[in-house]
């Protein structure tokens, strides 16, 4: 074999994954991001004006920030350089900023798109600058990561920064249903897969456009085929594909109500096993781990509050644990925040405080605020007697005042009932001591009895 053989050999073009070929050509066949490139919407005004300027896409994997780049460019009628900030250094920048200068001499824009741009370090970002301050590029650059943080303030300032979020069910729906209808897809082929399959998978990606396609395609290739060609997706076929068993259930639908129901009653009522074994068949059927750590977080609250202050805490490490490492590692987190919750002390004592203060606060929405509490940051407002009579606990031997400050429609209502569960019995005797102190003291009439004023304090 020559080497021009070998060359020819290892050259044959190899057939593209599915999403590869299906990417969106305009922003017709764009799937998502319906609050930026819905009509009338900002960024599809940019584009259709041929408006665009330096921007910068943050948003998961797999929501279309490389397509979009590259529908912008091909609608905009500009060149486009695709650049990866994993490979590339200040070398290659430099590069293509001269390419880039050349087209300008020749009167055409360039549009460089740097992919993972939050990989830059300082000095290969502000190896941008003096390009995009003169109008050399346009820089469109993407991140999963927070651009805050993660790009320079110089460069960031010179960007308006697009958010774009994971795609629905009914996005991934839909776009796997072109997949199996376009030529450029499987619309050649005949594949029998139901429509449960179809939105299991979409439910299984997570709001990953590449990743749904990517198991599409290998639910269809492993398929069984009959002797007319037929494919028919099993299953078996889907279960396999997604290393999921068939659990794998409609995360809007009754059992997915179903089961955080069923969590949120077995930790309420102090059952760590039956909650480890509902956190289990959510986390293993595809549940977004987040959506998990943000119902406990709820349950620290509501159903714990004071009885232990600690589970909010644990609550939130348990969430954060989750956006940093994701599934399946954070499944420990999450069993560990579930196993505190079912074994805390509970009260719904803050639950009840909140809705019994919330049916006053709609009822009575026009209630001033008592004038001893307002503060009178003005000369007028002094006039008006904002603030006069104020009390300044820190000034009392006590830490506390005889002033109202509830509306005087309300004056005696009580929103916080305390139970005697866990550290909430210190928090009961203490609200106690308070109220003791006050009744006694308004009895007695010494509204000011040792107390300073400090008027207009905030």
């Amino acid at each position: 074999m020559t080497s021009m053989e070998q060359m020819t050999l290892f050259d044959r073009e190899m057939p593209q994954p599915l999403a590869a070929r299906l990417r969106p050509r305009n922003l017709e066949e764009y799937a998502g991001q319906t609050h930026l490139l819905g009509k009338g919407k900002v960024l599809r005004r940019l584009i259709e004006s041929d408006q665009v300027s330096s921007m910068i896409f943050w948003g998961p994997p797999g929501v279309g920030k490389t397509t979009l780049a590259r529908i912008i460019a091909g609608r905009t009628k500009s060149a486009f350089i695709d650049f990866s900030a994993v490979t590339s250094g200040i070398r290659e920048i430099r590069t293509v900023m001269e390419q880039a200068e050349q087209n300008r001499r020749f009167g055409e824009r360039t549009i460089v798109f740097v992919d993972e741009i939050h990989r830059f370090n300082k000095a290969q970002q502000d190896a941008f600058l003096p390009f995009v301050e003169k109008g050399s590029i346009i820089l469109i650059g993407a991140t999963t990561e927070n651009p805050s943080f993660e790009i320079n303030s110089a460069l960031l300032s010179r960007c308006k920064v697009f958010v774009l979020h994971a795609l629905t069910a009914e996005e991934l729906t839909g776009l796997l249903h072109r997949a199996l209808l376009d030529d450029r897809g499987f619309g050649m082929q005949q594949v029998r897969i139901p429509d449960e399959m179809i939105m299991a998978i979409a439910n299984f990606a997570n709001g990953d456009a590449r990743s749904a396609l990517s198991t599409l395609e290998m639910v269809v290739l492993n398929g069984e085929i009959d002797e007319n060609g037929e494919v028919t997706v099993t299953e078996e076929t889907l279960e396999q594909c997604t290393s999921r068993k068939s659990l794998l259930y409609d995360k809007k639908g009754e059992e997915h109500y179903n089961l955080i129901s069923a969590l949120h009653k077995s930790m309420r009522n102090s059952d760590p096993d039956a909650a480890v074994y509902w956190l289990a068949r959510m986390l293993e059927a595809g549940e977004d781990p987040l959506y998990v750590a943000r119902r406990v977080t709820r349950f620290a609250s509501e159903d714990v509050g004071l009885a232990d202050p600690q589970a909010l805490e644990i609550a939130v490490a348990a969430y954060q644990a989750c956006h940093f490492i994701g599934m399946p590692e954070c499944s420990v987190h999450l069993t560990q925040a579930v196993v505190y919750m079912s074994l805390a002390p509970k009260s719904n004592a803050l639950y009840m405080a909140y809705e019994h203060a919330k049916t006053d606060a709609i009822e009575q929405l026009a209630e001033p605020v008592p004038l001893v509490i307002r503060n009178a940051v003005t000369e007028l407002m002094g006039e008006l007697e904002y603030g006069k009579g104020y009390q300044y606990a820190h000034d009392t031997q006590e830490k506390l005042t005889n002033m109202q400050c509830l509306p005087d429609s309300l004056a005696d209502r009580e929103y916080y009932q305390p139970t005697s569960q866990g550290r909430e019995a210190d928090f009961r005797e203490r609200l106690e001591q308070v109220k003791a102190w006050r009744s006694a003291s308004r009895r007695s009439g010494s509204a000011n009895t040792g107390l300073c004023s400090r008027e207009n304090d905030a």
